[in-house]
């Protein structure tokens, strides 16, 4: 079996390029969020500000973490 190479995906910063909701399609020019409580932490949720479907979720902070 072959050995497969493994390549850092490269980041690159653009702002002459607006992205688009997964959704609806529209141009993401504000995303809004809310914040989610739970006995452990706490999370965020980001949804589209046109037609407010969920973009995703951030990953939970422990009550220790803030």
């Amino acid at each position: 079996m072959l050995a497969m190479e493994h390549h850092m995906i490269e980041l690159e910063e653009k702002e002459d390029v607006q992205p688009l909701c997964p959704h609806c399609s529209e141009p993401l020019e504000r995303i809004w969020y809310r914040k989610l409580r739970g006995l452990l932490g706490c999370r965020f949720v980001y949804f589209c500000s046109i037609c407010r479907k969920s973009l995703g979720v951030s990953h939970r902070k422990g009550f220790w973490m803030g």
